[in-house]
């Protein structure tokens, strides 16, 4: 098969490529715990791909204090989070191996992520900017995941048409933006069960997953 099939893979970072859900755990639990509440588990699913703006409001609903304002919720994380994510991040199985033999037959790669630009920089000391041709961030697009904008954003600074680019996704909200993108989807769970939709491969682990793999995908269309 000739690899200027596949146009190029498109990546989503938290939960996909490394193990960062954990990380916004700690960050999110200790915001509710600031403002004296606790953070259901329901609510914290609900959090998982969405803006970060989404997830404050959803923080505060679940903690009952809807008056609170979004934007300081996010600035106070954020810098939370930065401290985490400095002191590194986990690769997901499987994520490492799979970048580098993308890169390596030199296939275009975009990582697509709904974390903010500044975030995002200190992720890139773990999975390293230069495997990216394109990084587009969450306070980068004006609709954040599930609308498609992140991933035909990406497509489109690459020069690709989405029909022929396979996203790696772990989130419903990922799932669908790629989806509506027009993209082939490989799901790969990591703290959200994915209900099985058309048009979305779903394996347990990245380690299941190679080059030949997305190029049979894009050659049949994605049909598992």
């Amino acid at each position: 098969m000739c690899v200027s099939q596949l146009d190029a893979v498109l990546f989503d970072m938290d939960g996909t490529l490394v193990d960062s859900e954990k990380v916004w755990d700690v960050g999110l639990r200790e915001l509710a715990h600031r403002y004296g509440g606790e953070l259901s588990a329901p609510a914290r699913t609900r959090m998982v791909g969405t803006s970060m703006i989404e997830s404050m409001t959803i923080l505060h609903t679940d903690i009952s204090q809807p008056w609170r304002d979004p934007e300081a919720s996010v600035t106070w994380l954020e810098d939370r989070v930065h401290d985490l994510f400095a002191k590194g991040l986990i690769w997901r199985p499987g994520a490492r191996e799979l970048l580098a033999e993308v890169r390596a037959a030199g296939i275009p790669a975009a990582l697509v992520t709904a974390t903010r630009r500044r975030l995002v920089e200190v992720a890139l000391g773990t999975i390293g900017a230069h495997n990216f041709d394109v990084v587009v961030c969450g306070d980068e697009v004006g609709n954040s995941k599930p609308h498609p904008e992140p991933y035909l954003t990406a497509a489109a600074k690459l020069g690709a048409d989405p029909r022929n680019c396979v996203a790696v996704e772990d989130s419903p909200t990922g799932v669908a933006s790629a989806q509506a993108a027009g993209c082939l989807v490989v799901a790969v769970p990591c703290e959200v069960a994915l209900i099985p939709s058309d048009g979305v491969v779903q394996i347990d682990s990245l380690e299941m997953l190679d080059l030949a793999t997305l190029q049979g995908l894009r050659a049949r269309g994605a049909v598992a």
